[in-house]
């Protein structure tokens, strides 16, 4: 039997949007982003063949944002096509498509209620980046009583060793099994079997 056999999980797929994508600003984020379009793809299709629920989180951001008063350039504001999800993802109106105005997928959207009404109990969360959008909405997600797993091939960062150095700081903790980085795949197999 799985680890989360028991488990009733919703998919968190973070800041996947178009100016993450777009050729003509060349973050170095994009190449790594692309590649885990595939393996988001395909963890969609598990959820939804199984009826557990899929959240879309974006940036929603306005240009006076205390967070652009750093070295952040203003980006994914709120209603322009750069904040909508990618094309290449598997989105359907089915989908909840959460904006958010900072970086945690629970802060101030109202996600935690939206998933406890839903009964679910394990959150699995990929995206972009892996040390900041993504490990904001694992953490906050076990501050609201959800387990949470950080998916390894499902999140990207700026550069390969940054990505690894985020998940390496969590696949040991002190709070496993409430919060582990495991492969996509892996938790499929402890989800279903």
């Amino acid at each position: 039997m799985g680890t989360y056999k028991n488990e009733k999980p919703a998919l968190i797929i973070i800041d996947m949007v178009k100016d993450n994508f777009a050729e003509s600003k060349k973050l170095p984020i994009t190449p790594f982003a692309e590649n885990i379009i595939a393996p988001l793809n395909h963890l969609i299709r598990v959820f939804r063949s199984h009826q557990w629920p899929v959240v879309f989180s974006t940036d929603a951001f306005h240009r006076e944002d205390f967070i652009f008063k750093g070295r952040m350039h203003p980006h994914s504001l709120a209603g322009t096509v750069g904040a909508e999800v990618v094309d290449g993802l598997d989105k359907t109106d089915e989908d909840l498509w959460l904006p958010k105005p900072k970086f945690s997928a629970f802060f101030q959207t109202g996600l935690e209620k939206w998933l406890k009404e839903k009964e679910v109990t394990l959150c699995a969360v990929g995206g972009i980046s892996t040390h900041f959008c993504v490990l904001t909405t694992v953490m906050d997600a076990i501050c609201h009583d959800f387990k949470a797993v950080l998916l390894e091939d499902c999140s990207a960062a700026s550069s390969r060793k940054i990505h690894e150095q985020t998940l390496d700081c969590y696949r040991r903790n002190p709070l496993y099994p409430l919060l582990k980085v495991s492969a996509s795949s892996e938790l499929g197999a402890e989800l279903i079997e």
